[in-house]
């Protein structure tokens, strides 16, 4: 039995190009990411284990918590995380009779590590800073604490900051990653900002800001304000990925928090439709085709473990969280993951170039990735697909169309590897959701079907 762990490849590290991550011995690493905000504050050891599993055996292998979301609301087990909401004085002791708050976040955190599940960790939330107006002082103490009890811990990677712009309280969130960085310098670490803003905004050229991060959002085109540059992305969250790939020195990037499956447009209007299965897909191929080194998912029930005898949720959640793990837009993440990898991951570029014609406007835009021996092009609406031929390797083309929602591929033949080709998806129709993904390999290479392991 192959009880190999991905750390068992080396730490995480940034590649050299400044893209992507990668293990020490240069294993790619693909983010898979799940939002478990509330992990640590609303389960108990057994359905934290069954949270764990579920994720790990669909392909996530990154999952983000929330160490710290208020200081007064006790977790499962009747513990708060401080004593007399003092980030100086946190409730840390164990004993045989006694779970404290700490001890069940190194359980959850060792859990993790068991499964072969890095945890993105919130030291603490933005909201928890600006209502107590924590001082930088103490969050550089907070930091330091953190960074030497969880410093050994292999599956650690650091989310400074916590839904709040890096303006707001900068001197905070500065001493917090400094002390981070300083106390578990092999963690890697980034800035999760509020909505529709992105961490290199603030922090690009801090030493402790390893990769980007962005949050994209819940609003829809709809839900735009014209005077308000801050929304006028809309869905299109592949702009911000745009915007980081500009910056100098060049890091890795991610949309760290899109649109979660079920939850409604906008989050507050409880009236409005709720992003389903078609729209998280296109979140993450649209992030990730526009250079993204991976995604994160989320479900409203599941990142606030929400249950029926809770009555009305956040954001007018009713369904219990083990219902919603199962959810569609949950299991075809792993497609994304699986499609990427199958192909030279560090050759992977986004290449607009390649598209002959307008791109696209809203949904019907177009995305192309190119490597040296492959071009892949993703339609959220299955619309024809004009493709400049002859960037990648090879004088004939195998042609593949990837179904995003099965994870399936289905070869079309092959084409000479020059001018200009058309290629139809096979659709009766196109229309939103009704997504593919092509895939032009250099025939010579011989590569496995899209999605399954990369072989030549």
């Amino acid at each position: 039995m192959n009880n190999l762990m991905p750390w068992d490849n080396g730490k995480l590290i940034v590649s050299e190009n400044g893209r992507f991550l990668q293990h020490a011995d240069g294993t790619p690493f693909f983010w898979l990411g799940d939002t478990a905000w509330l992990l640590l504050k609303r389960t108990t050891r057994e359905e934290a284990l069954t949270y764990l599993r579920d994720r790990k055996n669909k392909g996530y292998n990154v999952i983000q918590i929330m160490l710290v979301h208020d200081l007064t609301t006790p977790n499962a087990y009747g513990r708060a995380p401080f004593r007399d909401l003092d980030l100086d004085q946190p409730d840390a002791e164990q004993s045989a009779e006694y779970t404290s708050y700490w001890s069940f976040a190194d359980e959850v955190i060792g859990m993790a590590e068991h499964e072969g599940l890095y945890v993105a960790l919130v030291p603490v939330w933005g909201s928890v800073v600006e209502y107590y107006r924590t001082n930088a002082e103490t969050a550089e103490r907070y930091g330091e604490w953190l960074g030497n009890r969880y410093m050994d811990r292999p599956n650690v990677i650091w989310l400074n900051g916590g839904d709040i712009r890096g303006s707001d309280n900068t001197d905070v969130w500065l001493k917090m990653g400094r002390a981070l960085r300083k106390a578990a310098p092999e963690h890697l670490m980034t800035f999760h900002p509020y909505g529709r803003t992105q961490s290199s905004k603030w922090f690009h050229n801090e030493d402790w800001l390893d990769f980007n991060m962005f949050q994209s959002g819940h609003r829809s085109y709809d839900q735009m304000e014209e005077t308000n540059p801050d929304t006028l992305v809309g869905e299109d969250n592949w702009r911000f990925v745009n915007t980081d790939w500009a910056k100098v020195p060049a890091k890795p990037t991610m949309d760290g928090e899109p649109s979660y499956e079920d939850i409604p447009h906008g989050l507050h209007n409880l009236d409005a439709p709720r992003w389903k299965a078609d729209d998280v897909r296109r979140y993450a191929y649209w992030a990730v085709f526009a250079g993204a080194f991976g995604h994160t998912y989320g479900h409203n029930a599941v990142m606030q473990f929400h249950t029926e005898d809770r009555g009305v949720g956040a954001y007018g959640c009713t369904r219990s969280w083990t219902d919603a793990l199962d959810d569609d837009g949950a299991k075809q993440m792993i497609h994304l993951k699986h499609l990427i990898l199958s192909r030279p991951f560090d050759e992977r570029t986004p290449d607009e170039t390649a598209i002959c014609g307008d791109p696209g406007y809203r949904y019907d835009r177009l995305f192309v990735n190119l490597g040296r021996s492959y071009m892949m092009a993703y339609t959220y609406t299955g619309r024809i697909i004009t493709i400049r031929l002859g960037l990648f390797s090879g004088k004939r083309a195998a042609v593949w169309w990837f179904n995003p929602r099965t994870g399936e591929s289905v070869s079309a033949g092959e084409v000479d590897n020059e001018g200009t080709h058309e290629f139809v998806p096979p659709v009766v129709v196109s229309a939103p959701g009704n997504d593919w993904v092509l895939v032009l390999d250099d025939a010579d290479q011989e590569f496995a079907a899209p999605g399954l392991p990369l072989s030549r």
